[in-house]
């Protein structure tokens, strides 16, 4: 029963920054590895950035140094800051809690001049 829903994609311009957001219900938020995935078109979904309940982050190559991933556990929310975003970073943004392992429907980010 757990849901999950992404916010804050939209067109961004190289070098621009978004924030994307991800609210979960129906799950014990506190305790369950957080990720964040993106899939472009014609490619596999790829993992971006993870946290686990004790805050550890982790990160793909290509994003170090641009991207945050953070938790706030009062507010079950999952975000990720996205900074100097390149043309490449576009795709469909996706949250995952894995406990159960439940996805969101995903938020469009483009990022083109």
């Amino acid at each position: 029963q757990v849901q999950l829903v992404e916010s804050g994609g939209g067109l961004v311009q190289p070098g621009g920054s978004l924030r994307l957001s991800c609210a979960v219900s129906g799950g014990i938020f506190s305790i369950s590895p957080l990720a964040w995935y993106r899939q472009a078109p014609g490619k596999q979904r790829e993992l971006v950035a993870l946290i686990n309940s004790g805050g550890t982050t982790n990160y793909a190559d290509s994003v170090k140094g641009r991207f945050t991933i953070s938790r706030d556990n009062a507010k079950n929310t999952v975000y990720l800051q996205m900074n100097s975003l390149k043309p490449e970073d576009t795709a469909v943004y996706y949250c995952r809690f894995f406990l159960g392992d439940y996805w969101g429907r995903g938020t469009q980010v483009t990022v083109s001049s």
